[in-house]
C-alpha cells in the first residue's frame, strides 16, 4: 500500500470502531486524509476496542515515515549551553527528537488531548506515538484508580516516536495570582521526571515547557524555576543530558536569557 492507501485503511478501521463518524468521506488528498485520521485518533476512546496487529503495523509505517520526512534531530549530540555542561536548548518539534525520553505536559487523566487537531503538545505526542500510547495510559490509570496528582510523573514506551520513553507529568494550573504552591508543583514536575528518567537508566531527557500554555503559568517565572531546579538536580546526581525544548521564538528568547543569567551566577 502507498501512504494514501494506508491512511484510507486506518480511517476505515477507525470508522468501524466509531460508526458515528462513518459518514465522513476519505479525502483523496494525502495531507487531508492524515488530518481525518488524526482527528479520529484524537476522539477515539481507549479500552473499548483492541487495535489489530495489522492496524498497528500500518499506523507505525505511516507515523514513522512522516517523522522521518520531517527530519529527526539527535538530541544526544546537541551543543551544550555555554556555562552549562549538561544543558541544551533546542527549538523544534519534540516528536522529532531522538533522545532516551521526552516529557509530555499531560492532563490529570494522562489520556492525551481529545480535542480534534488541537495544537497542544499532549495532542501531538499522542498523535505521533499512535493509538497504543492512549491504550497504555488508560490501562495504567485504571490500575491506579484515581487521577494523577500534580507534580508527579509516569513513564510509558514511546511507541512510534524516535525516543525510547515518554514521561507524563501534570503541571499546575495558574489562574490569576501565581502562588507559592504552583511554583513548588512546577519544580516537582521537573524533579519527578528527572528522578524517573534516572531510575530507568536514561542518559538524555527532553523537557517541553510544562504548564506555560493553556495551563497559564507565566513563562518567565517558569523558566527561572525550571533552570534553577534542573541545575540543582544535576549537581546532586549522576548527570543526564537535559534538553530544554521550545517551540516558539518567544520561549527560546526567555530560556536563552535565563540560562545566560544562571550561567553568570
Amino acid at each position: 500500500m502507498n501512504r494514501q492507501e494506508q491512511l484510507a485503511f486506518l480511517i476505515r478501521q477507525l470508522q468501524q470502531e466509531m460508526p458515528e463518524y462513518a459518514a465522513y468521506d476519505i479525502p483523496d488528498d494525502e495531507s487531508r486524509a492524515f488530518l481525518l485520521y488524526r482527528a479520529l485518533c484524537n476522539v477515539r476512546q481507549p479500552g473499548k476496542h483492541v487495535p489489530s496487529p495489522q492496524f498497528l503495523a500500518v499506523e507505525a509505517d505511516v507515523l514513522k515515515g512522516l517523522t522521518q520526512e520531517k527530519g529527526i534531530t539527535d538530541g544526544r549530540h546537541l551543543p551544550a549551553i555555554p556555562g552549562h555542561e549538561h544543558l541544551h536548548l533546542w527549538q523544534g518539534d519534540i516528536t522529532t527528537l531522538a533522545v532516551d525520553a521526552i516529557v509530555n505536559a499531560a492532563n490529570d487523566q494522562l489520556l492525551g488531548c481529545f480535542r480534534p487537531l488541537h495544537s497542544c503538545i499532549d495532542n501531538m505526542i499522542h498523535t505521533m506515538a499512535g493509538v497504543a500510547l492512549r491504550e497504555r495510559c488508560f490501562a495504567m490509570m485504571q490500575a491506579q484508580g484515581h487521577a494523577e496528582a500534580t507534580g508527579q510523573a509516569k513513564i510509558t514506551p514511546a511507541y512510534n516516536l524516535p525516543c525510547r520513553y515518554v514521561l507524563h507529568t501534570v503541571g499546575p494550573i495558574v489562574r490569576g495570582v501565581l502562588t507559592e504552591q504552583a511554583q513548588d508543583q512546577l519544580a516537582s514536575c521537573y524533579r519527578s521526571c528527572l528522578d524517573l528518567a534516572a531510575a530507568k537508566g536514561c542518559q538524555s531527557l527532553a523537557f517541553c515547557c510544562i504548564s506555560t500554555g493553556v495551563f497559564g503559568f507565566p513563562k518567565k517565572e517558569a523558566a527561572h524555576i525550571v533552570v534553577t531546579t534542573v541545575s540543582q538536580w544535576l549537581r546532586q546526581h549522576e548527570p543526564i543530558e537535559v534538553v530544554f525544548n521550545v517551540f516558539i521564538e518567544e520561549d527560546r528568547i526567555i530560556y536563552e536569557r535565563e540560562l545566560v543569567e544562571k550561567g553568570e551566577e
